[in-house]
């Protein structure tokens, strides 16, 4: 079960969700930017721009900024701002496995604002290559548990490609392998299961438990990461147990 996914059900993260929506919005948009460029401004004919669209749609994004940006990406006003993709290695408080994705028009900027935020919460830089290989890119499929059960999902989707269907309480989450994910969304829609977003992820390996002091540690850094423009995605390696999930609950 994924650390970050966890995290992302906590009453901390919710707590932050109104201050931070132009922010998260902004993301959003750019991810519809930059899939636009790369496949191009036909939502039928371009699976990664789709599943960016519905997402700004489900994190009530205006139409008319989706609509912009599909045009900025595809390069039909003029205005098209280049994007360059970087990953960054690090650890957290007491070795907590770090990969940050940045998506930057500024590549400067970009690294000066996450050593910034390591160096401020407990964080170091990783060497390349030494956190990146206990993670595997997967496609993550989040379905909302509400009006559905894991017997549905399971159902839907075991014969279109999904690795394991996971229950995280408010929501169901499908892995697959990346080369899947489009299949295993199509099947859930033919099904008539609704679901809340579809993105390619790095997955950890193995989780590595940690208590609520260092969790707390950990998301303050993740929140000072995830600040930045720059920072599109975070991912982790922690793991919550029942009881350290319960003891957040209470902050």
């Amino acid at each position: 079960m994924s650390g970050h996914s966890k995290w992302a059900t906590t009453k901390h993260k919710k707590a932050v969700i109104d201050a931070r929506r132009a922010k998260s919005f902004a993301k959003l948009i750019k991810n519809i930017e930059v899939a636009a460029r790369v496949g191009g401004a036909d939502i039928n004919g371009n699976p990664t721009l789709y599943d960016a669209i519905q997402k700004a749609k489900k994190t009530s994004v205006p139409n008319d900024n989706i609509e912009r940006a599909l045009k900025r990406g595809a390069g039909l006003t003029g205005d098209a701002v280049e994007y360059t993709s970087i990953m960054y290695e690090a650890y957290g408080p007491n070795g907590v496995a770090l990969l940050i994705e940045c998506l930057t028009d500024n590549k400067n900027r970009a690294a000066a604002e996450v050593r910034e935020a390591l160096k401020k919460n407990n964080g170091t830089l990783a060497d390349p290559g030494s956190v990146a290989y206990n993670f595997a890119r997967k496609g993550v499929i989040r379905v909302p548990s509400t009006g559905t059960t894991e017997d549905d999902v399971l159902a839907a989707v075991l014969e279109a490609g999904a690795e394991d269907v996971e229950n995280q309480g408010e929501t169901f989450e499908i892995l697959t392998d990346p080369s899947d994910m489009v299949v295993v969304r199509e099947a859930l829609q033919a099904a008539g299961i609704e679901y809340d977003s579809a993105d390619s992820e790095f997955v950890a390996n193995l989780d590595v438990p940690i208590d609520a002091d260092t969790a707390r540690k950990v998301f303050k850094l993740i929140d000072a990461l995830e600040d930045s423009d720059d920072v599109q995605n975070v991912f982790s390696n922690f793991d919550l147990s029942p009881e350290v999930l319960a003891e957040l609950e209470q902050d």
